[in-house]
């Protein structure tokens, strides 16, 4: 059976991205990625992306589109998709500071399912990618779980973080498991053994990582993906390539 690709969420890069977009997506091919996840274009149209991206052998698998963009610019970020082969469109946060209200967070999924049928009409699949916040609860129940149970699964799909889950105070093995047939994607991203829990590049942290890929084919994970919010000790390029080298060493590339 084939392996699950690895792609690395470009936000990671976002400061050289700045400087030269396709320059950087040719050394995350380099490194031996084979997709990437967008959080923006860097201006760069569809049809050229999708060159550049066919050029460096690299696959779209998914993008991070915002909640601004998916209300008032929906059918043009899922042309985008569709031009560029990506399969997920993601939203990658809800907002930390009304998610607790439960008539807003109705209003929001009620959006969120206009946003899902909006894309499974035209061969997409719509997905949430969860922080730590949505792991406080309403009435005894997680938030991001009463965001699951409010929208049919065939309108949202979970990309699960796996470090804001365990930063939420969850597994996220179990998490995934939970979520078996529902949560294509997920973020591979690990957690530094200090005080903060803060990021650290994947294999160098304190999240296991051989339990989790021993149950992504089973949960049904299309696409593992590699993120770093922010790089502490190494610049961004550095890290993003030790996270890939683990993983080569563990037999995932």
């Amino acid at each position: 059976m084939a392996k699950i690709p690895v792609g690395l969420q470009l936000y990671t890069l976002r400061e050289e991205m700045k400087e030269d977009f396709v320059g950087v997506l040719g050394k995350v091919a380099e490194m031996g990625y084979q997709a990437v996840e967008f959080a923006g274009y860097g201006g760069i149209g569809a049809k050229e992306m999708k060159k550049h991206l066919d050029g460096l052998g690299l696959k779209a698998l998914s993008s991070h589109v915002g909640l601004p963009l998916l209300r008032n610019e929906l059918n043009e970020q899922i042309e985008y998709c569709l031009e560029i082969g990506a399969k997920y469109l993601v939203c990658p946060s809800s907002p930390k500071d009304k998610i607790t209200d439960p008539a807003f967070l109705d209003q929001l999924m009620a959006e969120f399912r206009t946003f899902g049928e909006a894309c499974r009409k035209q061969g997409l699949v719509f997905a949430f990618h969860n922080h730590a916040h949505e792991f406080q609860q309403i009435d005894g129940q997680p938030i991001l779980d009463r965001m699951y149970a409010s929208v049919d699964s065939s309108l949202l799909q979970a990309e699960l973080d796996l470090y804001w889950v365990k930063k939420g105070g969850a597994d996220p093995r179990d998490y995934m498991l939970k979520y078996k047939g529902r949560c294509p994607l997920v973020h591979v991203k690990d957690m530094a053994n200090d005080a903060d829990g803060s990021f650290a590049e994947v294999g160098h942290g304190i999240i296991d990582f051989s339990g989790i890929f021993a149950v992504a084919e089973e949960v049904g994970v299309q696409g593992y993906i590699v993120e770093q919010d922010r790089c502490y000790n190494h610049p961004p390029l550095t890290s993003v390539k030790m996270s890939i080298d683990y993983l080569k060493s563990i037999g995932l590339v």
